[in-house]
Formats: structure tokens, C-alpha cells, sequence
């Protein structure tokens, strides 16, 4: 039997599809925010992650009002990605601007793919979609495997409809990223919080966490290009911003060089998400500190 939360996405993505935009678009932010309130320890988290990036003296109205953008903000990335399928080429490229594509084409030109390593922040499928359809570009994402699997599948099929191959994480993630890169293909990877395999310890927004070693371990195993980048939300669409490539040259032990890589990676997403802030959909711990609120830089801060 399809569990419950299969159906519900079924639903939802119908109607994305069929209610106009200038229906869906503030209903969507609306029951967003609606949620925001509804979640207490979610949007507790919220509101730390918030003031790791803009500072620890955010508090009253601003503070909730971030938090209520965020929670905003991520309802709107689900019903601008089920949106998708439906919409025309035509739509999909006058509803994408960038800066640094030529990055990404100069990448893919070495051969061994390229590493496009990115925050939960804004809505990366209709970039990806965008690379298929009007630059002809491959892409591969490796996502965190969902539950129940019937979830997973749906949304693998999903956006497989976009023109992705999709990779669960697990344990043969690796070598099917590796595979990936070696199609030259451009390969997405959420880089900025670390759910599983191996991990690197780093300084992330004044404190130290743990990312995922993957971004870094590859580029430095199969000499794909790492590029960090972001796609945010705006009106009617996105914006996608493309930053220089990060150096993995080979400098000593595999390991050093793969902490080296990913404390540069670190410093890379703080610029991207600093940018857009209230379009980062990170709702879960991501710092020690997160599980034990009372050792938190500024906990004593009034919200």
C-alpha cells in the first residue's frame, strides 16, 4: 500500500501545476509560514541558523520575520519545483538569469565533470533543468535518501522527469558519483550539512561542525572542477550564481588535503547563503551546539 505522505505529494504537485501562480504562489507562502509557527523546535532551529549568518543580536521583529521568510521560502521551492514538468522550454530559460555559466562550460571542457557543490538554499532543480534544456548539460545529483522509500522513489522519478540522474546517498554513492563524473557530467551535491558516511570538521559561521568529505574527495580522486554555487529565488524564477573554482591540486596526504579542500568549501557556502540568508532551507540540527541549545554562542539572547 502507497503510504499516506506518497499521496500527499502526488496531490500537491497536481496542483501546482493546474492552480495559477497568482493563486498558488501566496497560498504556498502563506500555509509556509502557517507551518513556521505551527513547528515549534523547527523553527527554534530556524531561528539559530538565522543568527549564526546575520548575527547574534537578531531578535524581535526581525528575528521572526526571517524566520517566517524562511519557512516562506521553502514552501515556495516545492511549489515552484512541482511546477516544472509542466512548463514549456521557452518558460523554464525566461525564468532563469545566472552569472558564471561560462564556468561551468569551461569545466566540462577538461572532460571529468564537474563537482557543483551547493547549499539548501533557493531552487537548484529548476537550475538543473535549465542546464538539460538549454545548455544541453548532463546532470547528476546525489540526494539524502528519504523515508518512507516509497517518498524516495517518487521524488527520484520526479526529477529524473527533469532530465537528472539521481544517486541516494549510501554506501555505493561514491562510486556512482564517480561514474557520473566520468560521463562528464555536472553532478550536484548538497554540501552544508552532513548526513551520513564520512565527514570533515570545519569552521562553519563561527563554529565548528561537521560537512561531508564527498565534494572534496571526489574532485581530488577524479580531477572534476568544484565549483560552488547557489541558485535563489525571485520573482517569476531564479538566479543562479556560479563562483570561481576551488583549487584541489594534490599537497599532501589524501586526508589533509581533503580537510584543506572543505574548510575553503566552508568559507564558499557562508558567501553564498550570506547573500540570501532567508532562502536557506536548513530546518535541521547542523552544529553540536544545535542538540545542546545552553553551549550556543549567544544563547542567552532574547528571540
Amino acid at each position: 500500500m502507497t503510504p499516506a505522505i506518497v499521496h500527499a505529494f502526488r496531490a500537491a504537485s497536481a496542483a501546482a501545476r493546474l492552480v495559477p501562480p497568482s493563486l498558488s504562489v501566496p497560498a504556498a507562502r502563506g500555509l509556509g509560514r502557517l507551518a513556521g509557527y505551527l513547528d515549534r523546535d523547527r523553527r527554534r532551529l530556524v531561528e539559530r541558523h538565522l543568527r549564526r549568518v546575520r548575527g547574534q543580536d537578531l531578535a524581535g521583529r526581525d528575528l521572526r520575520r526571517s524566520v517566517d521568510a524562511v519557512f516562506a521560502s521553502y514552501a515556495d521551492y516545492y511549489l515552484q519545483s512541482f511546477r516544472l514538468p509542466s512548463m514549456t522550454p521557452d518558460q523554464i530559460v525566461a525564468g532563469f538569469t545566472e552569472e558564471g555559466y561560462e564556468r561551468i562550460s569551461e569545466a566540462r571542457e577538461a572532460g571529468n565533470g564537474v563537482i557543483m557543490a551547493m547549499p539548501h538554499l533557493g531552487g537548484w532543480e529548476w537550475a538543473a533543468h535549465w542546464l538539460t534544456i538549454h545548455h544541453d548539460v548532463p546532470v547528476g545529483c546525489v540526494v539524502e535518501s528519504l523515508e518512507p522509500p516509497e517518498l524516495f522513489d517518487w521524488y527520484r522519478s520526479f526529477r529524473t522527469s527533469l532530465g537528472m540522474q539521481v544517486v541516494g546517498l549510501g554506501p555505493s554513492a561514491g562510486t556512482e558519483a564517480m561514474a557520473m563524473l566520468r560521463d562528464n557530467r555536472a553532478v550536484c551535491l548538497p554540501s552544508d550539512r552532513h548526513v551520513g558516511g564520512v565527514g570533515v570538521e570545519v569552521e562553519f559561521f563561527g563554529e565548528r561542525t561537521m560537512l561531508p568529505a564527498g565534494p572534496a574527495t571526489l574532485a581530488l580522486r577524479t580531477g572534476a572542477v568544484l565549483l560552488p554555487i547557489a541558485v535563489y529565488d525571485r520573482p517569476g524564477g531564479c538566479h543562479g550564481v556560479v563562483r570561481p573554482a576551488i583549487a584541489t591540486e594534490r599537497e599532501g596526504r589524501l586526508r589533509d588535503d581533503v580537510a584543506r579542500v572543505t574548510q575553503v568549501l566552508a568559507a564558499e557556502l557562508e558567501v553564498l547563503i550570506s547573500a540570501a540568508p532567508e532562502q536557506w532551507h536548513l530546518l535541521q540540527p547542523n552544529w553540536p551546539s544545535d542538540r545542546d541549545p545552553a553551549s550556543a554562542p549567544g544563547a542567552g539572547v532574547a528571540a
